[in-house]
């Protein structure tokens, strides 16, 4: 059980990062409005993500440094700086959008405003990542998360495989579709797939972890399970709006469409289970973006970081986490609109990724 456990801190990873509020909606109405012929830039991310951060977590277990750190030292203050402001927009609006996916999903089950639950998920998710310890924060959220898998199984029985196989290999977009449209939400899978606060939450975990020479087997194992059971999360969301929702010309705009494929198929329990598996991977991504916050400025400024460290000791650090989930928590209170926020990011992500990337491909091959 301790060797399953191991590869959580990948899990949890990547499923917060493939799987989290607007992505849930981004995969989702990108099968529903052309069906699997975006499937390529799924695998096309998962192949970036995993490259990188299997460096990430190898400079991580040999330096002792987390990815901004040499971000830091690779790019320049001047260069850095600016990397450091986008990564943070971008992580406050995501943490925005997960506090707000938090709150849907407890409306889904409850039938209450999700707008009277934001403040007490933004201190659920503070509480958390105050009171509980790294490991168990990436057992419980990433393990737990694998709930939704019951995706994968309503697409199989849906069948349908010969129809999903020619539209993965068919890049066209439908009548109703442009050109524009379809590279736009190329683009934006791609920056969902491969978003800089990923690396940097995996990178800092294995320094938080305190990887060394011998974990090398380890970070290749979170690497090469997590990453691709994200993906493999993101295709079945594509692949159940494919064969459900785009016959019934039904264009998702709501997290509880998400849903209709595994109702449809495996009914209530099915869709219970679902809603299980929604709530741990998107509290596990405003943990992960709510500390990679709190690591991205620290680690620019070069102050001590830490989740496992005390406030005591590392108070910029923890405060900054803090003022982040503040933020965000009254960003979501204006009722703007969670989904949208998160198709923003994660398109402003997708701009980002040289600044976060290219640092990372310099390091890990230096001799």
């Amino acid at each position: 059980m301790k060797k399953v456990l191991q590869i959580a801190l990948g899990i949890l990873t990547a499923i917060g990062g493939f799987v989290d509020i607007g992505d849930l909606v981004a995969n989702s109405e990108t099968g529903a409005r052309f069906r699997m012929s975006l499937a390529w830039v799924v695998v096309v991310g998962v192949i970036g993500i995993v490259v990188y951060a299997e460096m990430a977590g190898r400079v991580a277990a040999l330096s002792k440094r987390p990815v901004f750190d040499v971000i830091r030292e690779r790019l320049g203050v001047r260069w850095a700086m600016v990397n450091l402001f986008a990564s943070f927009f971008i992580n406050l609006l995501t943490v925005t959008a997960e506090i707000a996916g938090i709150a849907l999903v407890v409306q889904i089950a409850t039938g209450i405003n999700y707008l009277l639950w934001i403040p007490f998920a933004g201190f659920a998710v503070w509480l958390v990542i105050w009171r509980t310890k790294f490991s168990t924060l990436e057992n419980v959220f990433g393990v737990l998360g694998l709930a939704m898998l019951v995706l994968v199984v309503a697409v199989w029985k849906l069948g349908q495989w010969h129809t999903l196989g020619h539209e993965v290999m068919a890049v066209h977009t439908p009548p109703t579709e442009d050109w524009p449209t379809y590279f736009y939400f190329a683009i934006g899978l791609l920056g969902a797939a491969m978003t800089p606060y990923e690396v940097f939450f995996f990178s800092s975990g294995a320094v938080e972890e305190r990887w060394t020479r011998s974990d090398l087997m380890v970070n290749r194992a979170n690497v090469y399970i997590g990453f691709p059971l994200g993906g493999l999360l993101s295709l079945a969301l594509m692949a159940g709006a494919a064969l459900v929702l785009a016959p019934r010309g039904i264009s998702v705009a709501h997290l509880s469409q998400v849903g209709l494929p595994v109702s449809l198929t495996l009914g209530k329990w099915g869709l219970v289970l679902l809603l299980f598996g929604i709530f741990m991977a998107v509290f596990g991504a405003a943990l992960e973006t709510g500390l990679s916050a709190g690591y991205t400025v620290a680690q620019f400024f070069g102050w001590q970081w830490g989740k496992s460290t005390k406030p005591s000791e590392a108070p910029r650090f923890h405060l900054v986490v803090v003022l982040t989930i503040f933020l965000a928590v009254l960003l979501a209170l204006t009722t703007i609109d969670p989904i949208k926020v998160t198709e923003y990011s994660i398109v402003l992500a997708a701009a980002a990724l040289p600044l976060t990337y290219f640092p990372i491909l310099v390091v890990a091959n230096d001799p």
